[in-house]
């Protein structure tokens, strides 16, 4: 099951074990049992700190297994077969649990293990989800540390009919003793805020606290991170706010145009990007959002959702931007029980189901084409008289024996009862509103800048996108802006990156005519 570049990567990770662990299998004689039986001998076969049992208990969940300290606390239990990219999980599991230290504060430390339990999770995923990850590393770790803490990892497409009746048409999502916790991705210092309020008051403290920048960012993706770079590389004061590190990249599933790489995946590239800002002095301040700016003599002032503030001389706006949605009756409703916006994570939970994608654009026919192998039928919605994606997918779509494509057709309404069981759109050919069946309904109709936040502080052009010039200089001054969320053509990630670049010397070449 695993190759030996991997057994031979594993074997130099375990030596970093300081106490030997259980790998305990709960199996049930289906094929999935059978996998996960394989993986677990291979895996204790790479280190003498590593054992295997077969878990004798009939009422636990099957198939899955535990991953617990000998005789110790047995916190973590993956009810999936951790490939794919659970497979990160799985490794952390592993070494955390064998006793080497996790990557967070000793502050986030005392956190987990003053947290009161039982503390019962059980995190939905798919193996596809590149969000999935973070969320279940976070409660593995809450886990490992908090012995009141236990996890359990579904997988949502394993355990199907256990998804269907707790209505989990959505990756992650999270319940904690037994009750609706969380969905979408998190991070740990997230999960902590809302397990324990005092957390999310001492976080706002320590924010507003913090010496005015030379330059803060808003925004971590490609041009976000470029700037705060360069402005850190100028020996600027800088700071960087986001509600999550790597941006709107995270949810890109394959890059193949990234110039010097041949291919790689958003996850990826994200984490690169992040690995990057923390070898600089640089402030990351995360997961939080920018509510509103204000011009505050030769200050702008910066209030977070939470309610904390920052200052700074200057600001480089790079929030870039998210999936416009359909704005119909239903939509918010079906969020989680049918709605969906990224066919890699919550595909999986489709199988063999009738689903919808709206839009005709590569992101939708990419969409469609992927979801063609999981779903039954797939019924795609564009609002013209034909397709805008790239030739070569429309010919691939077009080929597909389960895919309908319908034209002309304006989403109107979306309707079910504890789930979506119903679109209705308007047939602008006939002028009549027509409906189909469906289970599910994905939604790829472009990007919407998050620019909410700039709101009077600087002029937005027709599309809510920040004007900026030639220098990413805006109506404000001491206010630039850079990537998606500007009015800068062609929203690519290695434009973004140019432009954040750009943004950053802009912004220092203002700081030295200011005497500043």
């Amino acid at each position: 099951m695993l190759d030996a570049n991997i057994k031979a990567q594993l074997q130099s990770y375990f030596t970093k074990l300081r106490r030997p662990i259980v790998l305990k299998a709960a199996l049930d004689g289906s094929q999935d049992a059978t996998n996960i039986e394989a993986l677990l001998k291979e895996v204790a076969e790479l280190s003498d700190k590593i054992s295997y049992e077969v878990e004798s208990d009939a009422s636990v969940r099957r198939p899955s297994f535990t991953v617990a300290p000998q005789g110790g606390h047995e916190g973590i239990r993956f009810a999936c077969l951790p490939m794919g990219h659970e497979f990160t999980s799985f490794v952390l599991a592993l070494l955390q649990t064998g006793g080497h230290p996790a990557k967070i504060s000793d502050e986030e430390s005392r956190q987990i293990a003053a947290l009161k339990g039982p503390l019962n999770f059980e995190v939905f995923i798919s193996l596809s989800c590149h969000n999935c990850p973070e969320v279940v590393q976070a409660l593995d770790l809450i886990s490992i540390l908090n012995p009141n803490a236990t996890v359990t990892v579904i997988d949502g497409a394993l355990f199907r009919e256990e998804a269907a009746g707790r209505n989990v048409m959505a990756v992650p999502t999270v319940f904690l003793n037994g009750q609706s916790f969380l969905s979408g991705r998190r991070e740990l210092s997230e999960i902590l805020a809302k397990l324990d309020t005092s957390v999310a008051e001492a976080a706002q403290a320590s924010i507003s606290a913090k010496a005015p920048f030379d330059v803060l960012v808003v925004g971590s993706g490609p041009a976000g991170s470029t700037a705060a770079i360069y402005a850190a590389r100028k020996g600027l004061r800088t700071g960087i706010v986001a509600d999550r590190l790597g941006g709107q990249v995270n949810e890109t599933a394959d890059i193949e145009n990234f110039t010097s790489i041949l291919k790689t995946d958003g996850t990826a590239l994200a984490g690169n990007f992040t690995a990057h800002l923390k070898s600089y002095d640089i402030d990351i301040i995360t997961p939080h959002s920018v509510a509103k700016i204000e011009r505050e003599g030769d200050m702008w002032r910066l209030v977070l959702e939470n309610g904390s503030e920052l200052r700074s001389k200057t600001i480089i706006a790079a929030s870039g931007a998210r999936w416009k949605q359909l704005e119909v009756p239903g939509e918010e409703e079906f969020k989680g029980r049918g709605v969906a916006y990224c066919p890699h994570c919550d595909g999986p939970l489709f199988k063999g189901k009738r689903v919808a994608v709206v839009g005709g654009g590569n992101s939708g026919v990419e969409a469609a084409i992927d979801l063609a192998g999981i779903a039954s039928s797939v019924v795609l919605l564009q609002r013209g008289s034909e397709l805008t994606a790239d030739k070569v997918l429309q010919e691939k779509l077009l080929s597909l024996p389960n895919v309908t494509v319908k034209y002309r057709a304006s989403t109107s309404k979306l309707t079910g009862s504890n789930k979506l069981e119903k679109l209705f759109y308007l047939n602008r050919e006939t002028g009549e509103t027509e409906s189909i069946d469906v289970d599910g309904c994905f939604v790829q109709i472009g990007l919407k800048p998050n620019t909410e936040w700039l709101d009077g502080a600087v002029e937005l052009n027709a599309y809510g996108e920040v004007a900026v010039s030639d220098r990413c200089t805006t109506s404000a001054p001491g206010l630039f802006a850079a990537g998606d969320c500007t009015s800068v053509p062609y929203k690519q990630i290695v434009i973004a990156l140019g432009e954040g670049a750009k943004a950053s010397l802009s912004a220092f070449d203002y700081l030295i005519r200011q005497g500043a």
